[in-house]
């Protein structure tokens, strides 16, 4: 799901460390992941569909405190209802220079989102299952944000009408990836 060609950090560049979580609970029988549109008034990724994250706010903050915190500021999840169950492969940001460590965490039941006006547009709630249906994903091309300002090859999921690319799909791609690879043991009976 990565842009082609790839926009990449410079090698002598320093990535500040965000963290983001990746949030499942079961809602009307199926299992979900709750997506933000970001505010039109953020500095970055302005009206881009992503998962709750940002920033680590100290040095001594670990990534699955930061993953917490910014879910609860964005959307109102109260961290000691989450199960931290993994991390995902982190992703280099070059447009924002940040290293976005993705965190994964479930819930027993559906949160009572509170949206943080300020951060976030609106909420989507995205089933796990459409990032599995052979119609999910899809590819456009944009010009790059950064020079060259070339055309790019993006691939993107669709979600309620949005569109969610970037890193946000690198880390839904991978987590799609070990769902398949999970549900295919469980077939096997491995």
């Amino acid at each position: 799901m990565a842009p082609n060609p790839r926009m990449w950090p410079e090698p002598q560049a320093v990535l500040r460390p965000a963290a983001a979580l990746l949030l499942i609970y079961r809602h009307e029988g199926a299992w979900q992941i709750p997506l933000t549109v970001r505010g039109s008034t953020l500095r970055h990724h302005t009206g881009q569909v992503s998962l709750p994250g940002g920033r680590l706010d100290h040095p001594d903050e670990s990534v699955e405190q930061a993953a917490l915190r910014e879910a609860q500021a964005e959307i109102g999840v109260a961290p000691n209802t989450v199960e931290i169950i993994g991390r995902l492969t982190p992703v280099p940001i070059a447009v924002s220079g940040h290293l976005l460590q993705p965190v994964v965490g479930v819930v027993q039941e559906r949160p009572a989102f509170s949206i943080a006006a300020f951060e976030v547009e609106r909420l989507i709630e995205f089933p796990v299952a459409r990032l599995m249906e052979p119609d999910a994903a899809g590819t456009e091309q944009r010009v790059r944000p950064a020079a060259p300002h070339d055309l790019q090859i993006v691939p993107y999921f669709d979600a309620d009408g949005a569109r969610i690319w970037g890193a946000t799909a690198m880390v839904l791609a991978e987590f799609a990836a070990i769902v398949h690879d999970l549900e295919e043991a469980s077939r096997d009976g491995r």
